[in-house]
């Protein structure tokens, strides 16, 4: 399913600015190359300042801005939400996808590797609403939607760290759409299952992942594809999706309806 373009045209997208972060690979690019092709000017902010350059010239076609920053520093998270505004206008559309993966028995993790993936999972999508939302506000109205995951709702041994984190995304998604609905800002999850990334081909190769037993557990019998994710974000982004806020959304192929088989 490689370079698959959108068959629906989403309407409020068009001409829209839209942040992404962790935005030069895997269901980040997607994201930014879904939104791009939709006519909305995308701000792409990756740590990767190479993978970064290499996103943006393959989307030099479309209106995007590629930015390196770290999103867990809070001075480096304001430059860039400054520079976005100064580029593109103020931000209509947040897409939080920075992430990173931690499993690793709960005796073994260490306090620096338990605090990099709260900052990269949890606190920086914090960082990156508060900015997004004072810029939303101005003209009453934005969406924020975050990363989880599904096991944001669901546990598993040797993932506290991971599950964690992305349980906390569920938690700040919902206060978040409490407390800025006022403001005309939804802020809404998405919880991807196993997506055929760059990474995830990485791991099979090396024998670390066994693919063939995620997709014998996964009721469609296969994984997602990163530009199913991104279907997911534009409509939850679009007019489409204007009454809906607070909620995670799962895009699993049934595996959170599966159980643990």
């Amino acid at each position: 399913m490689e370079n698959i373009q959108s068959k629906t045209q989403y309407s409020g997208i068009a001409g829209k600015t839209v942040v992404v972060t962790g935005a030069a690979a895997g269901i980040g690019f997607s994201l930014s190359k879904a939104f791009a092709e939709q006519g909305a000017k995308v701000f792409m902010i990756d740590l990767n300042e190479t993978a970064l350059t290499e996103a943006t010239d393959a989307l030099k076609a479309y209106q995007v801005c590629g930015y390196a920053a770290n999103v867990t520093d809070d001075e480096a998270v304001r430059a860039a939400f400054e520079r976005c505004k100064n580029h593109f206008g103020l931000v209509d559309v947040l897409f939080n996808n920075a992430g990173i993966s931690l499993n690793k028995p709960s005796l073994e993790i260490s306090m620096a590797e338990w605090r990099r993936c709260v900052d990269i999972n949890l606190s920086s999508l914090f960082l990156c609403s508060q900015e997004a939302a004072k810029q939303m506000q101005l003209h009453g109205r934005g969406a924020i939607i975050n990363t989880a995951s599904i096991w944001g709702l669901n546990t598993s041994a040797e993932r506290t760290a991971y599950c964690t984190t992305k349980a906390g995304v569920v938690a700040m998604t919902k206060c978040l759409a409490a407390e800025w609905g006022a403001f005309g800002i939804r802020v809404l999850a998405i919880g991807p299952g196993y997506t055929r990334t760059a990474l995830v081909e990485k791991l099979q190769q090396q024998n670390t992942l066994d693919v063939a037993d995620l997709e014998r557990r996964t009721p469609l019998n296969r994984l997602a594809e990163p530009e199913e994710i991104a279907e997911l974000g534009l409509f939850l982004a679009s007019d489409a999706a204007k009454f809906m806020t607070g909620q995670t959304y799962l895009i699993d192929g049934g595996w959170d309806a599966n159980g643990f088989q």
